[in-house]
């Protein structure tokens, strides 16, 4: 079995596929009486004209260490933006297309407050919460659901396209 390591999340990083949604590094705008600080456009939101952008919610149960990333997916339609909820890190796993096909995936783990948007089209794992509620080296706590909120294309046309691997990759994380 292939193995992958994630390693920590940056828009440096993920800039190939996609955009690291987070206030770090950005300017806000105090808005509301200077009771709140706007952080505006932090993901490239691309859709086809076949359908509409829409808002939706995401509860998804989370994964056990080592995770089998058996099958990515894409969504050639439009861009998928993941907003977590919770404060909780996540695996994000993805792929650079090789002639319609994934090459060898990339795996990150957010700082659990940051959210990802995958651009149009790329390779990327499913919504994979990890359930990491400690420390190292401090006793574990009950591991829950996480949220999402999830900004994506929404339409009749087929906005899916999955790849099985012929063998599996292992994250460790």
């Amino acid at each position: 079995m292939n193995k992958l390591l994630p390693t920590p999340l940056t828009s440096e990083r993920f800039k190939t596929y996609g955009n690291v949604i987070e206030t770090k590094g950005v300017q806000p705008v105090s808005i509301n009486q200077g009771n709140c600080q706007r952080f505006s456009n932090l993901a490239d939101l691309d859709f086809d004209q076949t359908g509409v952008s829409g808002i939706s919610l995401f509860v998804a149960n989370p994964y056990s260490n080592p995770y089998q990333l058996s099958y990515v997916e894409r969504h050639p339609l439009g861009s998928q933006a993941f907003l977590p909820m919770t404060s909780d890190p996540f695996l994000v796993l993805v792929a650079n297309d090789l002639n319609g096909k994934p090459d060898k995936p990339e795996a990150f783990v957010t700082n659990g407050k940051q959210g990802v948007n995958y651009g149009r089209g790329v390779w990327h794992g499913v919504l994979t919460p990890i359930g990491l509620t400690s420390q190292p080296g401090q006793p574990s706590q009950a591991v829950h659901a996480q949220q999402f909120a999830v900004v994506d294309y929404i339409g009749a046309e087929n906005n899916l396209e999955e790849y099985i691997f012929d063998k599996p990759y292992l994250v460790e994380f």
